[in-house]
């Protein structure tokens, strides 16, 4: 039996690692759950999983939903501490970091720092803490499997080849939404258009970072920590189809790539339980039926954003972290129609040039870059009213 604590239990991530957990009852169980204020949905995973604990991140949320769990016998905690808490349960093997944003850093490294394998859905952890988190792994000797589709997939076209080998990394997207549409529509398009994505259903932030690109970006950097790559080993290629998820190219030229029908459950599952593959009741890929698939390079030009993290990780240090959270900050107020959808690389552009660079900043300097990042695009945000 392997006990599972999921950080993020009420995302997309999350539930879909919970219906995993489910199909499993008599190799997977649920040690703790985490959510941020959604106390409708973690009520009831929590009287269906029975944790031994539930953090909310919301002293509101946690103290409403301690109330609602009195009769179950559950512990509910709340806040950065309870994250923490849950993150590091002694009785837990593997933590899922399903969360959204750089909360999600420190639970992070107090699950690593408690001896807990990792299955990481957690982009900032890695984008912004990538050079403390990697060490970390290495030398508590705990195991660190990806869960994003494009870095499983890399993941698994790794498994049994030298690492040595590598020629490149081919990492796969989708194009999103707006593939097709000129510079001059992007500005038209509204977070209801951004938000119908053609193959995969995500939660909203990352729906709106895969129609600007900027989700591609973050996934190259991430790639380069976990795979221990440099950018220009990396090659980006759009493919509309999504069926290959990602691939290797080794020195021989040949290619390794993990193929399938788009099923965030896939990778999930493959976290959980690799390199075993129990059934998944997935969609199945028929090849005959698919005919064509088709491949083209992304245009930096169009997709301002995704130029930008190119440039944010060449700088390094924190600059990621400015570019991340400056986005993450953009792109909540394009959902709630308050900026155009250029204007997203456009507040991330200000961001940028107004930090002040840190060479190898710590987890305080990373938080703190993050905050000043997100004040950055407000005042512009106010400059441009």
């Amino acid at each position: 039996m392997k006990n599972v604590t999921v950080m993020g239990s009420t995302g997309s991530i999350g539930t879909q690692t919970l219906d995993i957990i489910r199909r499993h009852p008599d190799e997977l169980c649920v040690t703790a759950l985490t959510a941020s204020t959604s106390v409708d949905l973690i009520e009831k995973q929590a009287r269906e999983f029975a944790p031994k604990l539930v953090a909310m991140y919301d002293d509101t949320a946690a103290s409403g939903l301690s109330k609602r769990l009195r009769d179950t016998g559950i512990k509910v905690v709340s806040g950065m501490d309870g994250l923490i808490e849950a993150a590091s349960l002694k009785e837990a093997d593997i933590v899922v970091t399903a969360m959204v944003g750089m909360i999600g850093i420190r639970p992070t490294v107090a699950a690593i720092e408690a001896g807990h394998d990792i299955a990481l859905a957690n982009k900032e952890t890695l984008v912004c803490a990538g050079h403390i988190i990697m060490p970390l792994v290495r030398k508590c000797g705990v195991s660190l499997y990806p869960v994003d589709s494009e870095h499983s997939a890399i993941f698994q076209s790794l498994n049994g080849e030298d690492h040595d080998d590598i020629e490149r990394i081919i990492l796969t997207a989708s194009g999103g939404p707006f593939r097709t549409r000129s510079y001059d529509e992007l500005s038209k398009m509204k977070a209801e258009d951004a938000l119908k994505h053609p193959n995969w259903n995500m939660g909203n932030k990352i729906t709106i970072d895969s129609a600007t690109l900027v989700n591609k970006g973050l996934e190259v950097m991430e790639a380069c920590h976990l795979f221990d790559v440099g950018l220009d080993d990396i090659e980006v290629v759009v493919h509309p189809q999504s069926i290959i998820h990602s691939a290797v190219m080794y020195k021989d030229g040949g290619i390794m790539a993990q193929m399938g029908c788009p099923d965030m459950r896939l990778p999930i599952q493959y976290a959980l339980f690799g390199p075993r593959r129990p059934y998944l009741d997935t969609k199945r890929l028929s090849l005959t039926d698919l005919g064509t698939m088709t491949f083209e390079r992304p245009d930096p030009e169009k997709f301002k954003g995704f130029a930008l993290a190119y440039e944010a990780a060449r700088i390094g240090g924190n600059m990621p972290t400015v570019f991340n959270a400056a986005n993450e900050r953009a792109v909540a107020l394009f959902l709630d129609g308050k900026i155009s959808f250029t204007d997203i690389p456009r507040l991330i552009r200000i961001a940028m040039d107004r930090a002040d660079y840190i060479a190898s900043p710590s987890v305080d300097e990373i938080i703190a870059t993050g905050d000043l990042a997100e004040g950055y695009v407000n005042d512009a945000l106010s400059d441009m009213k």
